[in-house]
C-alpha cells in the first residue's frame, strides 16, 4: 500500500513487514501506521515479506531507490535481514518490535509499544551506529557459539512457539549439554579454552532483557566478547540470573573482552547463532566490528 503525497520534499520510507516473523501485532502495523506517522513529513510505501521476496531483497530495493529509511516490523531476524541490506549505505534502519525478543530495539530504547516506535520515527532522530560480521554473515545485535546457539537451533524445530516452550528447549538443551574446546584469539591475543558459551556482542543483550554484554556500545567500534565457562548445575541458577541483573561479567564463570576482531577456532563443528537466528555448523569464525557502518532511527 503507498500513502501518496503531494510535496515533493517529504521524505520516503519503506516499511517491511514480515508476516512470517514475530507475533501477531503486526496486523495491526498498517492501520496503526495511517494513524501516528507525520504524513507531513514521510510518504510511506509498506511492503510485505514473501516466500520469494525476503526482507533483505526488499531493503536492497529500498537503497537502489534511493528510500530516506526502512521501517523492520518484525523480530530480532527481520531486524537483521533488513541491516544487511543497509550496511554502508545512507538509508537509516527503524525498528517496530514484533519479535519474541527484541534485543537490538530494547537496547536502543525503542518502545514495544507499536505506537509508540511509531512516534520514534516521527522524531527524526538518526544515529549513525556499528555492525560486525562473522565470516560473511552480517549481524547488529550478537553473535556465537554454544548454549545460546544450541537452544536457537533446538527452537527453531518446533512447532510450538512462546516463552514456556522456549524455557521447555533450554532445560532440554542443558541436559546433553557439552561444552566447547576452543582456542580464541582476541586482538592477537590467543586463548585456548572450554567454554559454554562464547559472545560477540554489538548490543548489550540477546532479548527480553537477558544482558549477556552489559556495557556495550554500538557506537565505540568494538565487539565485546562474553565466554562463560562451565558451570555446577547448582550454579545453573546463580549465571542465569546474572543475565537478568546485568551482573553477568562479574561472575567468577565469566571472562570478558573488548576487541576490534576475534577469531574461534572449535575443536568439532558446532552450530552457531546471528542475532539469535541458528545457523549451520562450523568449526571456525572471524568476528569483525565495523565501525559507523549503519544508522538507525533512536
Amino acid at each position: 500500500m503507498l500513502y501518496l503525497c503531494n510535496m515533493e520534499n517529504r521524505k520516503k520510507l519503506m516499511a517491511i513487514v514480515n508476516p512470517y516473523s514475530g507475533n501477531s501485532k503486526k496486523e495491526r502495523f498498517p492501520q496503526l501506521l495511517d494513524e501516528v506517522i507525520d504524513h507531513s513529513r514521510f510518504d510511506v510505501e509498506v511492503a510485505l515479506v514473501t516466500r520469494e521476496l525476503r526482507v533483505s531483497d526488499l531493503a536492497s530495493r529500498a537503497v537502489e531507490q534511493g528510500f530516506y529509511g526502512v521501517i523492520a516490523v518484525g523480530g530480532d531476524g527481520t531486524v537483521n535481514g533488513a541491516a544487511s541490506a543497509l550496511k554502508d549505505s545512507d538509508v537509516a534502519l527503524a525498528i517496530i518490535p514484533c519479535g519474541s525478543g527484541n534485543g537490538l530495539a530494547r537496547h536502543l530504547e525503542i518502545p514495544m509499544n507499536m505506537r509508540r516506535a511509531i512516534e520514534v520515527i516521527n522524531r527524526d532522530h538518526v544515529e549513525v551506529c556499528d555492525y560486525c560480521t562473522l565470516n560473511d554473515d552480517t549481524f547488529v545485535c550478537t553473535a556465537g557459539m554454544g548454549f545460546d546457539a544450541d537452544i536457537a537451533d533446538r527452537y527453531a524445530q518446533r512447532t510450538k512457539r512462546g516463552a514456556l516452550n522456549y524455557v521447555k528447549t533450554a532445560f532440554q538443551v542443558y541436559a546433553r549439554y557439552k561444552p566447547i574446546h576452543c582456542i580464541i584469539e582476541i586482538d592477537g591475543k590467543e586463548i585456548e579454552e572450554d567454554v559454554f558459551v562464547i559472545t560477540c556482542a554489538n548490543a548489550s543483550q540477546y532479548g527480553n532483557n537477558a544482558f549477556i554484554a552489559p556495557h556495550a556500545s554500538l557506537q565505540d567500534g568494538l565487539l565485546d566478547v562474553t565466554i562463560i565457562k562451565p558451570f555446577s548445575p547448582l550454579e545453573s541458577a546463580i549465571v542465569g540470573g546474572s543475565l537478568f541483573t546485568k551482573t553477568v561479567d562479574k561472575n567468577r564463570h565469566v571472562d570478558t573482552y573488548r576487541a576490534s576482531q576475534v577469531k574461534i577456532h572449535a575443536a568439532l563443528p558446532r552450530v552457531y547463532h546471528i542475532d539469535g537466528e541458528p545457523m549451520s555448523m562450523i568449526t571456525d569464525m572471524t568476528v569483525s566490528c565495523h565501525p559507523g557502518g549503519i544508522k538507525f532511527f533512536v
